[in-house]
């Protein structure tokens, strides 16, 4: 019998909203500060980068104080910006970077050199940005000359928080009105922030709009506990019999909250208690308790809203009773890893029958899980789910990179211990 989970834990910071303040407290005029920052390595990155830019952070732990210069205050990088292994830093960075009087080039990891950029090249193209994927392999590294922006109407092919933010933050630079459609609501933590920062901003259904050339004022931030990093304590606690814990101050944002959805779909027992609003976004604390899972469908306009913890949510269905299906989750192909990939495999070796399809997979619940070793692509989220896994196998899990989960909870080992009592 595997040893149940109890007890209270708080979750870092929120990865997405970290970046966002780092970003428009750079941007902006005057002081921001950000209170429960997430330090992990990618949002380091963001910060590296704006130093490089000219703008005076100190960082205390997880307080961040930046002095702003206003939207035109970014100075000429002296050297290549490099962005680590963050994807958020890249493309939403990019669209900032695509409005200045000042050119400039940036690069990043092994990973972000193989991930698509294309998908914000072509839109900031489209507003009269002079951006280049240097090797013309539509990844980075990107060069980025000044040019004079136009605001659009973008339609995005795709429903992706970094895509929109990317435009949006071009946008503030840019002649003329900027607006972007997409074909399902992404995650809105940059809505949010700018609207709270002052820009002018008006959301019409799957239509977002933004005007150029606010007086962004610096602001306090709090941010709320990463959801994405709750996910692997809603799943350990639901899948480990007799486990029952507490997640203080998560965020529930309706456009990140599709964990919650699908895992009461398959018969989680979460309550959520002590709600209340962070800085513009809605927050709560998790009471989570064991339960019988089974199969259900993971499909359709959800899968931006949970993008990030299909994984977890995948192994929550190879614990459970009868078939699970997740499909139109292709973005999973080009994420840190080909996460479809990194799944079937590993769950494979832990003896799941698990099938991969182009867009997402399809697991037959119900299997004993069995030690093994675990090739996690350097893949935090990789590492997170099978380190959960690893609870509930027969045998032991090495994982081949488990210092990865840095990028985005760097004491994730700590929470575990602290959750078996230890």
């Amino acid at each position: 019998m595997p040893q149940s989970l109890h007890g209270r834990i708080r979750i870092p910071g929120d990865k997405s909203i970290s970046h966002r303040g780092i970003m428009l407290g750079s941007i902006a005029r005057g002081m921001t500060e950000l209170f429960g920052f997430l330090d992990g390595a990618d949002c380091r990155s963001s910060i590296a980068c704006f130093r490089q830019l000219g703008v005076d952070i100190i960082q205390e732990g997880d307080h961040i104080r930046i002095l702003g210069g206003g939207l035109h205050g970014l100075q000429q990088p002296k050297e290549i910006l490099n962005v680590g292994n963050s994807g958020t830093t890249a493309r939403l960075m990019s669209g900032i970077l695509a409005g200045q009087s000042f050119p400039s080039s940036l690069t990043g990891d092994a990973s972000i050199r193989r991930r698509p950029m294309t998908r914000i090249i072509d839109p900031l193209h489209a507003m009269g940005a002079r951006i280049r994927s240097r090797r013309d392999d539509g990844c980075a590294p990107l060069d980025i000359e000044p040019s004079a922006l136009r605001g659009i109407a973008y339609l995005s092919p795709l429903a992706s928080a970094q895509v929109k933010s990317s435009v949006l933050l071009a946008g503030l630079y840019a002649q003329g009105k900027t607006s972007v459609t997409e074909p399902a609501k992404s995650r809105d933590h940059s809505e949010r922030m700018l609207r709270a920062f002052g820009a002018d901003l008006i959301e019409d259904g799957l239509t977002v709009s933004i005007s150029p050339n606010p007086d962004l004022t610096g602001q306090k931030i709090h941010v709320p506990g990463d959801i994405s990093s709750a996910a692997y304590w809603i799943a350990a606690a639901s899948i480990i019999p007799g486990s029952e814990i507490i997640i203080e101050n998560v965020n529930i944002n309706p456009t990140r909250d599709g964990i919650l959805h699908i895992a009461r779909a398959m018969g989680a027992d979460i309550e959520e208690i002590n709600p209340h609003t962070v800085s513009q976004e809605p927050v709560a604390d998790l009471f989570v308790r064991s339960a019988g899972l089974h199969g259900t469908r993971v499909d359709g306009p959800i899968i931006p809203r949970l993008i990030d913890e299909i994984p977890v949510i995948a192994l929550m269905a190879a614990c459970a009773e009868g078939e699970t299906t997740i499909a139109d989750a292709h973005e999973l192909r080009v994420k840190e890893s080909d996460r479809i990939e990194s799944m079937v495999k590993n769950l494979s070796a832990m003896g799941v029958s698990v099938t991969g399809t182009d867009d997402g997979m399809v697991i037959c619940g119900g299997a004993s899980l069995r030690g093994t070793d675990i090739v996690t692509c350097h893949d935090h989220r990789i590492a997170m789910t099978f380190a959960v896994a690893s609870l509930l196998a027969d045998g032991p899990v090495h994982l081949d990179d488990p210092d990865c989960v840095s990028v985005s909870y760097p004491g994730f080992y700590r929470s575990l211990q602290l959750l078996l009592g230890q």
